[in-house]
């Protein structure tokens, strides 16, 4: 039997009939069309799948979408700034950050969430806030440099 859920995505509120067993990201992939939240591994092991739910990094695959009732979710979708990148997504462009791309949205969200809580963190915190999304391509220096790169330019 389906539930009912209310949340807010990027700002903009849903009302949607969910089954139980439903996982957030399938929620944002299949029923919003918000593909920008990748399913990588489905346990919780890659952080390809992290979104901010009440602007607390979360892996939206080992989240049900029932669990989400009531809540603001951002998704990557939501990181631009009038139809521009942001800061982040900006640093991540330049450094070299993004390869094949499809940790970038996890790490995006991450690196937000840092940069939120801590907008002047050390590797050290970098290192250890992005330690939970793996990525395959870049090796996470040019990860840590594009989260740097922006720590240092916050007034």
């Amino acid at each position: 039997m389906k539930k009912f859920v209310s949340l807010s995505v990027n700002g903009i509120t849903h009302d949607l009939a969910v089954e139980p067993r439903r996982t957030l990201a399938e929620l944002l992939r299949e029923d919003l069309g918000l593909t920008g939240t990748k399913k990588g591994c489905g346990i919780g092991d890659c952080g390809a799948c992290t979104v901010l739910m009440d602007g607390v990094a979360t892996f939206s695959c080992l989240t049900l979408a029932i669990q989400a009732d009531g809540c603001s979710v951002e998704t990557v979708e939501g990181l631009a700034e009038e139809g521009r990148l942001n800061r982040l997504q900006r640093a991540f462009v330049d450094q070299g950050a993004i390869q094949c791309g499809f940790c970038t949205p996890g790490m995006l969200m991450m690196g937000t969430e840092l940069l939120r809580n801590n907008p002047r963190p050390s590797e050290k915190d970098i290192r250890r806030a992005m330690s939970g999304n793996l990525c395959r391509c870049t090796g996470y220096q040019k990860i840590v440099e594009a989260i740097q790169k922006v720590s240092e330019e916050t007034p």
